[in-house]
């Protein structure tokens, strides 16, 4: 074996140096979820308090649940705020989302989310027709607007609800904290949602994340159903049976159609995304729920960069899954993993 070849073996085993790389871990609570990052370097280079400091930083720009927060702030206003970096990046990821899907993604939904019980006042009972007619024409993405650094509500009825995106944009924020410390191999999760890069050490074997399958006779979720390997990316997935009204015989999820003002009533189960960020894959798997089968495989031909893995009810009842065309390729060929698993909730 010559020089360059050892040297080639000592850098693969210990990426950035000669130290042995080994495994941290931080776990916490944030977001009405729990977080846990794991990383892997000659030692302990991440403190609780940055994390607990980025979390609150993000929080207070974009909850719903901090009466202060930028997002209300841009809610209680008539005409909008002056954006920081937090709000101005992820309205911009969810403007790009909505011209993308037709408006099924989209920002503004956050009146209707609330008229159907799954906001900041939960609720059991559905609104009326009336009602939703009533909201309508404060929905749409196309009210909002830029102006230099503020945004801006064409309609003074105008409400954002990022938390269909906002999980992913924080799990990217806390893998690029790692990165501003050097580190290439972690996992981060919050929430089900995660942002993967590198290898686990001091083995060297690929990040393996587990989709779990639902169980929709008794509505919980069982044995994993897909093992699949990363080296790189963010990967999400959203649901419909854990967050639901019944009212009658029929199941109102919490995904609302922008357009109807109605609970999405479609074939899918559980949507899962592989795309380089966190965020893009959150953005995008609501948005493939409110497709339906036929349509979130036409749409995934036309973005390759995005990988997905469907769960639906056929007509007969029974459950099926379908892929992506290049899901597979993403498959892991070992044993479940102990590392993590997606849950199927937002």
């Amino acid at each position: 074996m010559n020089c360059g070849v050892v040297l080639a073996f000592v850098l693969w085993l210990f990426p950035g140096g000669n130290a042995p790389l080994r495994p941290f871990q931080l776990q916490g609570y944030a977001q009405g979820t729990t977080y846990t990052i794991t990383y892997y370097a000659p030692d302990s280079v991440v403190a609780t308090a940055e994390v607990r400091q980025q979390l609150a930083e993000i929080d207070a720009s974009l909850s719903l649940y901090q009466p202060n927060s930028l997002i209300n702030q841009f809610n209680q206003s008539r005409r909008g705020v002056v954006a920081d970096r937090h709000l101005r990046v992820v309205v911009g990821k969810a403007l790009e989302v909505y011209q993308q899907t037709d408006g099924l993604f989209d920002a503004t939904v956050q009146p209707l989310v609330q008229a159907w019980g799954f906001g900041t006042r939960p609720t059991e009972t559905a609104p009326s027709p009336a009602a939703i007619q009533a909201i309508l024409p404060a929905i749409g993405s196309d009210k909002l607007q830029w102006r230099g650094d503020s945004l801006v509500k064409r309609v003074a009825a105008v409400h954002l609800d990022l938390n269909g995106i906002a999980q992913g944009y924080t799990v990217d924020e806390l893998a690029a904290l790692l990165e501003r410390k050097h580190i290439r191999n972690y996992l981060v999760e919050l929430g089900g949602e995660i942002r993967v890069r590198g290898r686990k050490w001091p083995s060297g074997q690929r990040l393996r994340i587990g989709i779990e399958r639902p169980d929709t006779s008794s509505w919980q979720l069982t044995a994993m159903q897909q093992i699949i390997e990363l080296d790189a990316g963010g990967v999400t997935t959203s649901g419909n049976y854990r967050k639901f009204k019944r009212e009658g015989a029929v199941r109102n999820a919490h995904l609302i159609d922008p357009k109807s003002g109605y609970p999405f009533q479609n074939e899918m189960i559980s949507v899962t995304v592989v795309a380089p960020d966190a965020m893009t894959a959150d953005a995008y798997d609501n948005a493939l729920m409110g497709m339906g089968v036929v349509k979130a495989l036409t749409f995934l031909q036309k973005h390759r960069r995005l990988h997905a893995y469907l769960i639906y009810r056929r007509p007969n009842g029974t459950v099926a899954d379908t892929t992506s065309p290049k899901f597979p390729q993403l498959l892991s060929p070992h044993d479940p993993p102990s590392q993590t698993r997606l849950s199927q909730e937002n």
